[in-house]
Formats: C-alpha cells, structure tokens, sequence
C-alpha cells in the first residue's frame, strides 16, 4: 500500500509517484536495483511504498553523482551498521567531485586565456583558439 495514495501502484502510477518514466523502472530491475513486484491485480503487477522509497532513494543518489553500480553498492548497505562504509562511499565521491571540479577551473581559465588572446590578435593574424585545438598539448 501507498501512504500517498492509501493503495498498491500499477508501474505506471509508481513512475508518476517518483517522477521517472516505466522504462526507467523496467532498466532498474534489470540491473537488479528495483525488485520484480511479486503481488498480482489481476493482470497487473503491483508496487508498494516500500517500492516507491527504493526508487526515490536510487534516484536522490543519482542527483548526488552516484553511478548505478555505486548505488547498488550502497543499497545493499544496512542503515544500522554500515555507517562507515556508507560515509567512505560518500567521501570518496566527493573526493571524485572535488577532482573534477579542479579540472574544470583548469579548463575554463585556459579557455579564457585564449578568448583573450582572440581578442587582442588583430586579424589577418590565425585566430589562436583554433591554432591552440590544432596544435595540441
């Protein structure tokens, strides 16, 4: 049963509760992240809360910059006792983030750098970015 709705989700009414398309439910559980639903309404197989939190839950990871193969990881995590692994996990993402977000300063400042010298290079001169692409490291 839903707490939202006060009843059981057909797979489409559980992509509308978590804001996701049928198909990305379906990829889920064939990664095995998302359960097959076992309950059956008539022809209908049914979803649970439980079910919606699980899918919120992968999706708030995802948000976080978690790949599928690392949510799967954490998901497998207990609350009660893994805690340190589950904040190792978080820490080494982070560690990932920061990394990438050094080389993205990186590449913005030599990328303004060569905006500038486009614009102090009067033409007929090679326009330097293009002469910066060409040329390589």
């Amino acid at each position: 049963m839903n707490q939202e709705t006060g009843k059981a989700l057909t797979i489409g009414a559980l992509a509308k509760a978590a804001a996701v398309g049928v198909e990305t439910i379906r990829y889920y559980q064939r990664r095995g992240l998302l359960a097959q639903p076992r309950q059956m309404r008539g022809a209908y197989r049914v979803y649970g809360e439980q079910d919606l939190v699980r899918l919120r839950a992968i999706r708030r990871a995802q948000q976080l910059g978690f790949s599928l193969d690392e949510i799967d990881g954490l998901l497998a995590l207990n609350e009660d006792t893994d805690r340190e692994r589950a904040r190792a996990l978080a820490q080494a993402k982070i560690e990932l983030i920061d990394a990438r977000i050094g080389q993205m300063q990186d590449m913005r400042k030599a990328l303004t750098e060569l905006v500038g010298c486009c614009e102090r290079t009067d033409a007929p001169a090679p326009c330097p970015i293009l002469r910066a692409l060409s040329q390589g490291d």
